[in-house]
């Protein structure tokens, strides 16, 4: 069970009206790594949840506060979009919609919303649930997590230097504390799942039916051999199962492949065999 409050988790108030900085915003809302994104990433993966309750809780906890930042960013966008369409543009532009063109705004700001937020991106691409990963396995998931709320804080960061609004810096700044503690909180989840089962997931295949002797090989596929100096080349491996080894030039180990001809029904071209392209006429595909 959900319930709103009326007042918002923290204060989204512009000093000015921006229309084009309106547009800037969509995208940490119904962007790839925007708000929408994480709200229902956390709370699908913490309706599957089927680990320990701590988890659920924990990942609920944030998915709910995920909701209040959509809000907050609609509410912001709102209030940005106040006065506009711009009218500082020339004087034949008239038109409400040819004026937010030339001014730089998202005209469906005013066509389709009425000068409210939308469930797009900046470039108006909307929302995708594909954007979100709920996976089943915690591990993955928060890995997941950790990307999003990275991308996310680095989006939220620089629309923070597109702007001199102090009140939109004034909630942007909460943001990106916010995302901060999330990035943390991902972070500390991880490193907690990690001692507990083990570093690559999933943790409960068994490595007898893995191919060992490239399971912790680095292979050289591009000019230059400056990759030879990492960490991932040399060394104990990062799960602690193995050792990491340098392959300067890898080899084919597979075979050649060579496919059949297709068959005469699915009409591709046929090899220039002789004795295959006789007695194909007439042939009916398979029922």
């Amino acid at each position: 069970m959900f319930s709103h409050m009326k007042e918002l988790q923290y204060n989204a108030k512009p000093t000015q009206p921006d229309p084009v900085y309106a547009k800037k915003l969509q995208e940490v809302l119904g962007g790839q790594y925007g708000e929408m994104s994480v709200m229902m990433q956390y709370l699908f993966q913490g309706w599957n949840c089927r680990a320990d309750n701590k988890y659920k809780d924990m990942i609920l906890d944030i998915g709910t506060e995920e909701i209040a930042h959509v809000e907050m960013l609609a509410t912001m966008i709102a209030q940005l979009l106040d006065g506009a369409p711009a009218h500082d543009q020339e004087e034949g532009a008239k038109d409400p919609a040819v004026e937010a063109v030339l001014g730089g705004m998202n005209p469906q700001h005013a066509i389709v919303n009425g000068l409210g937020a939308q469930p797009n991106d900046s470039a108006g691409y909307p929302w995708n649930a594909r954007y979100t990963i709920a996976s089943g396995n915690l591990l993955a998931d928060f890995r997941a997590n950790l990307n999003a709320e990275t991308q996310g804080r680095l989006q939220v960061v620089r629309l923070y230097e597109m702007t001199t609004d102090p009140g939109v810096r004034d909630m942007l700044s909460f943001l990106i504390a916010r995302d901060k503690m999330h990035q943390n909180q991902w972070m500390a989840a991880i490193e907690e799942l990690e001692q507990a089962e083990g570093a690559v997931v999933p943790s409960t295949f068994s490595p007898e039916h893995e191919k060992q002797d490239v399971a912790y090989a680095f292979m050289n596929f591009s000019q230059g051999e400056e990759s030879s100096q990492g960490s991932w080349a040399n060394g104990p491996s990062y799960d602690g199962k193995g050792t990491f080894k340098y392959i300067q030039n890898p080899s084919a180990t597979g075979q050649i492949p060579e496919l059949q001809p297709a068959p005469p029904y699915m009409h591709g071209t046929p090899p220039a065999h002789p004795g295959l392209l006789q007695g194909n006429e007439g042939i009916q595909p398979p029922h």
